[in-house]
């Protein structure tokens, strides 16, 4: 069987422009502080921008950094959340505002792309597909001077899980010295990949206008982002929020073969229970089923795919989660799985705001047209992926002997509404009926 990837030599792509056809960066004073710019401004000539453009070049590079002041593209910064962090180095003289990375020796293990969705300007409106690909497709604005970062990274690990030792003892999966050690660690390929949203695309997947969607991005971020408001010429927004990581198991090149078995498991974050192991819920047990899943795909000469959102509580964040479990436990009438989601709602407003809408987007960025086994129960997830084209073959739900106890009220409320349950989970079930631990178990 193949290995994971082979390290690529870049391709030698035919430029469409060099280096002295463009404008000089400019270079931004740290000390002056603009607190807003307009459209048409004196100064203000952001990088064009052609979303959806075959050519890198044409399509043109992300711009987000505060070198380029007058010639950003995009609206936030790069890091999402952790820019802040990177303001703190600067405020405490840690860290040199000017400073531009030093990429050499950075670029991707494994060259993804282009494949035909990166240039279908609706199959992806929230990552950049050439992000991981800055050095090579947009080396004559590097060499100009301009600070262009990439926004994906790939790289290769040794994933230690503890499940999978597990499973290797009980014998249901084999070591293969590939993409399975002896020691049950597993081979893996990866990417981490950091928003770029654009906003025309975005809105359009939500059914509303551009200006109602930069209008309630202002206004729900306390008016963090004016230029959402005032520089409607800048289509690109780098969001404070967590990206996501793309894990693979087997050979990346068999992605886009539809007569090759995928099995594909798209999960959002839960600190609680994926690291820590809480068992409220079941999203490890089902992240380590659809591991070794992965691995078993893998070798039978297949591929497969667990792409991990930073979608916490279910992008409620974990604040928001914890008052919901109080909530929960201390109901008069128990933990009730007929109470699951209106607890949610009582505290949100809103049962889910991970809008799966946009979570195609990493399956389109990989090349994926076929998932022949998908590893999850979610009616949003399915609905959202077929929407964008991508043929689902199978789907698996969890088996039933790995939710832990006080899950049970967890998966009966879903598949009360919708989830996937096949044969093996009781949609019609009396949920009143069905009871977590109580605040005196505790």
């Amino acid at each position: 069987m193949a290995a994971i990837g082979s390290d690529l030599t870049p391709r030698k792509r035919k430029s469409t422009l060099t280096e002295d056809d463009l404008k000089p960066p400019e270079t931004s004073q740290s000390e002056y502080i603009n607190l807003t710019t307009h459209d048409g401004n004196y100064g203000a000539d952001p990088i064009p921008v052609v979303w959806g453009a075959e050519d890198p070049l044409i399509r043109g590079p992300v711009i987000a950094t505060v070198n380029h002041g007058g010639q950003r593209n995009a609206i936030g910064a790069h890091g999402g959340g952790y820019c802040v962090y990177k303001a703190l180095a600067v405020a405490s003289g840690q860290l040199d505002p000017n400073h531009i990375p030093d990429l050499k020796h950075t670029s991707p293990v494994y060259n993804f792309g282009p494949y035909p969705s990166w240039s279908d300007p609706k199959k992806i409106v929230t990552i950049d597909p050439w992000g991981h690909m800055i050095t090579e497709v947009f080396d004559a604005y590097l060499k100009k001077g301009y600070d262009v970062r990439p926004t994906i990274a790939v790289t290769r690990a040794h994933i230690d899980f503890p499940e999978l030792k597990d499973a290797v003892r009980e014998k249901r999966l084999q070591p293969d010295g590939v993409v399975l050690k002896e020691d049950g660690q597993s081979l893996v390929l990866k990417a981490a990949i950091e928003p770029v949203w654009y906003l025309p695309g975005v809105a359009e997947r939500f059914g509303c206008t551009e200006d109602t969607l930069r209008q309630a991005l202002f206004r729900e971020t306390n008016m963090m982002y004016p230029e959402l408001l005032t520089r409607t010429d800048i289509k690109l927004y780098l969001p404070p929020i967590g990206g996501l990581t793309i894990y693979i198991w087997g050979d990346a090149e068999t992605i886009p073969d539809e007569d090759i078995e995928l099995t594909v498991r798209v999960h959002d974050e839960c600190n609680g229970s994926d690291v820590f192991g809480s068992d409220i819920c079941t999203c490890r047990p089902y992240l380590a089923h659809a591991i070794e899943e992965c691995i078993s795909t893998a070798q039978r000469g297949g591929c497969g795919i667990v792409v991990y959102y930073r979608k916490e509580g279910r992008a409620f964040g974990e604040v928001t989660k914890y008052l919901v479990y109080n909530m929960r436990k201390r109901a008069e009438s128990g933990d009730l799985a007929s109470e699951y989601f209106n607890c949610t709602r009582h505290v949100a407003g809103v049962t889910d705001v991970r809008f799966q809408a946009m979570m195609p987007d990493a399956l389109q960025w990989l090349g994926v047209t076929k998932i022949h086994r998908f590893i999850s129960m979610s009616d949003m997830k399915y609905d959202a992926i077929v929407a964008t084209g991508i043929k689902i073959v199978e789907r698996v739900p969890i088996p039933p002997e790995l939710i832990p106890k006080d899950a049970q009220v967890e998966i009966a409320a879903k598949v009360a509404v919708g989830y996937h349950g096949g044969d093996q989970y009781n949609a019609k079930m009396d949920l009143t009926n069905v009871k977590g631990r109580g605040t005196a178990e505790y």
